[in-house]
This record gives structure tokens, C-alpha cells and sequence, in this order.
């Protein structure tokens, strides 16, 4: 019988698996960001977690940390995706900030990823807020083009006076 080989860490010690999260343990930014994408897309189609979830064969608490980036999401899933969501694979990664695209997996494990910026990846983008998209959602929602035109003079009004108060 052959001897087991040696394990590089000691017995029962795992090594750690940073599944390519940053090195705080954070989420990838680029993972954040293909899941606030996939969000995004859900949120304007009305779409809740979990019928996204039952049309790819998932829970929507699996869909919660696929948009939260906390899970990875491959290449076939996200395939499915796109399909779902009626979008090409590459919506997912538009608009990716150039501070994401410096996080890569690879530029993380060589120690070449932008982490000084690492807070700043995290913040919360107006774009994919909740708040921002039942906005967009409910204006899109508006049949009558007059009406929908006179609610978009009306968000440029009343944003032009905060400026002034500012």
C-alpha cells in the first residue's frame, strides 16, 4: 500500500479559498458589478428574485448573493441569464468602471489589483438603487407620451432648483 503524500499545510488545516474575493475578504468588485447588472436587469423587467430564480432553477436566495456578489456566477449561468433577461452576455459587463477592471482575480492573487481604491468600488451606484429603477420602471410604465414628457420637465425642474439651493 502506498504512503499518503505529504500535505503542504498541517494535518486538518484547510487553506484558505478566496474563491477570488479580495484579500479583506470582500467580494470581487467584478463580481459585484456583473450582479448588480443582473439586478438591474430584473429590477426594469419586473422581475422578482424568485421567479428569476425559478426560470433558471435556483432560490432567490441564491439570486440574493449572485446580485450581491457574494457568489460567483460561471459561464453557463450566466449564459442562462442573459437568456432570461433578454440581454447579451456582454450587458453584464457594460459600463464595468476601469477601477473594477483593475480587480481582476489575477490582478488580486499577483498583488497588482487597485486596492487603494478598494471603498470606493463599494459604494452604491444611483443607477442600480432600488429607488432609481421603480422610478424608471414606473415612468416607462406611463402610456401617454404627453403626460410621460411632462414628468421628465418636472424631475429637470425640481433637480435644477436643488442645485441652486446648494
Amino acid at each position: 500500500m502506498a504512503k499518503p503524500k505529504p500535505s503542504p499545510t498541517p494535518a486538518g488545516v484547510r487553506r484558505p479559498s478566496n474563491r477570488g474575493r479580495l484579500p479583506s475578504g470582500q467580494p470581487n468588485p467584478i463580481d459585484v458589478h456583473v450582479g448588480g447588472r443582473v439586478r438591474l436587469r430584473r429590477t426594469l423587467m419586473g422581475l422578482s428574485q424568485e421567479k428569476l430564480g425559478e426560470a433558471i432553477g435556483l432560490t432567490f436566495q441564491q439570486v440574493q448573493k449572485y446580485e450581491r456578489g457574494a457568489n460567483r456566477i460561471g459561464a453557463s449561468r450566466l449564459f442562462d441569464l442573459s437568456r432570461v433577461l433578454d440581454v447579451p452576455v456582454s450587458f453584464f459587463y457594460d459600463d464595468m468602471a476601469e477601477g473594477t477592471k483593475d480587480n481582476s482575480p489575477v490582478a488580486v492573487r499577483r498583488g497588482s489589483a487597485g486596492l487603494a481604491e478598494e471603498p470606493a468600488v463599494f459604494e452604491r451606484d444611483p443607477l442600480t438603487r432600488r429607488e432609481t429603477l421603480e422610478l424608471v420602471r414606473a415612468y416607462y410604465s406611463i402610456v401617454d407620451p404627453q403626460v410621460r414628457r411632462r414628468v421628465y420637465e418636472l424631475a429637470k425642474a425640481l433637480a435644477a432648483v436643488g442645485e441652486v439651493k446648494k
